[in-house]
């Protein structure tokens, strides 16, 4: 097997935010319960993991043919398929960034803070979006670019 690509090595990084994210979110009752303390902060912080970890999720699905359909062949690559998920991706993904662009760049010029808690870091989620929305439309590029199976380039 090759050495993984960029893309791989991210999504094999955001794959490790699932445990400490499930930790999260276990936790909260119990502090807020028994503690009375911190289930706030478990919150906030459980957001940012999850805001990151969908934010690669979504474009690791596309790529590995699940965004789609529930069934996928993979000993094929269809032409057809990899426009389907282009044309579906890509305006959306542009549409995102132009319509979430301003209330994202203000949140980060604030360093916008969570409003139950007021801890710093609400502003990491609106960047999460816009992570998603750039790797959808990297992805989308790449699977327009990428040849089908079975011809050599």
């Amino acid at each position: 097997m090759g050495r993984p690509d960029r893309s791989h090595r991210l999504h094999l990084l955001a794959s490790g935010l699932v445990l400490p994210l499930a930790l999260l979110l276990c936790l909260q009752w119990p502090l807020r319960d028994v503690v009375q303390a911190g289930s706030r902060q478990a919150n906030d912080l459980a957001q940012l993991l999850f805001a990151f970890y969908m934010a690669v999720a979504v474009s690791a699905a596309t790529r590995a043919g699940q965004h789609l359909s529930a069934r996928h062949d993979s000993a094929s690559d269809p032409t057809w398929r990899r426009v389907a998920v282009a044309l579906c991706t890509l305006p959306w993904s542009l549409w995102l960034l132009w319509t979430t662009g301003p209330l994202a760049w203000q949140s980060l010029r604030e360093l916008e803070r969570f409003p139950e808690s007021f801890l710093p870091g609400y502003f990491l989620i609106k960047c999460a979006l816009w992570l998603m929305a750039v790797l959808c439309v990297i992805d989308s590029l790449l699977g327009l670019r990428r040849p089908a199976a079975g011809t050599t380039t």
